[in-house]
C-alpha cells in the first residue's frame, strides 16, 4: 500500500468511499455526496490523501479549515473514510500517521473530529491516533428526522513548536 496526494483524478473512487460511509448512518450528517468542486473548495489544499493498493484508492483523508479568523488557522477539522471491503487492515491508522506528520509541516496545532458515539471504530481509531474526547454535543442536529449526538474529538501537536 502507498500513501499519494488526492488529485481530481482519484474523485471517483473516493466518491464511491464516501457514499459507502454515508450509506452506513454513522460516519456524517450528509446525505449525498458533493460534488468535486464544493468538495475541493471546502478542504483545505494540503492534507489530503488517499491510500492505494494496486492503484485502487482504498482510503481516503482530508482536513477542512473549522474558521476563516486568523487565530485558527492551525485548526483543522479531520474527514477519514475507508472503503468497506478492507476496513479493519491498519489502512485508516496508516493514512492518519501521514495526514498528522504533513499537517504539522503545514503548521497545523490542532486536528479535531466529530463522531457520532456510536461509532465505535471511528472513536477507537481517533484514540489510537492521540485525540482525546472533548464532549459530547446533545442531540446537536438530526439525522434522517433522528436527533444525533456527536462526540468531539482533538489532538494537539505534540511538536516543541506548537507548545
Amino acid at each position: 500500500m502507498e500513501i499519494k496526494p488526492l488529485l481530481p483524478e482519484h474523485w471517483p473512487s473516493v466518491k464511491s468511499i464516501y457514499l459507502e460511509g454515508i450509506q452506513t448512518k454513522q460516519a456524517t450528517f450528509e446525505t449525498e455526496v458533493p460534488e468535486w468542486d464544493s468538495w475541493n473548495q471546502n478542504h483545505h489544499a494540503f492534507c489530503r490523501f488517499v491510500a492505494l493498493e494496486e492503484g485502487i484508492v482504498e482510503g481516503w483523508v482530508a482536513i477542512s479549515p473549522v474558521s476563516k479568523r486568523a487565530v485558527y488557522q492551525g485548526v483543522a477539522e479531520v474527514s477519514i473514510y475507508i472503503g468497506k471491503n478492507v476496513r479493519g487492515k491498519g489502512i485508516g491508522k496508516k493514512l492518519f500517521r501521514h495526514m498528522i506528520e504533513e499537517s504539522e509541516k503545514e503548521g497545523i496545532w490542532t486536528l479535531q473530529s466529530s463522531l457520532f458515539p456510536e461509532n465505535i471504530p471511528s472513536v477507537n481509531l481517533h484514540y489510537q491516533m492521540g485525540f482525546r474526547e472533548v464532549g459530547i454535543r446533545k442531540r446537536v442536529a438530526r439525522q434522517y428526522g433522528v436527533w444525533r449526538d456527536t462526540l468531539i474529538m482533538e489532538r494537539r501537536s505534540k511538536l516543541e513548536k506548537f507548545q
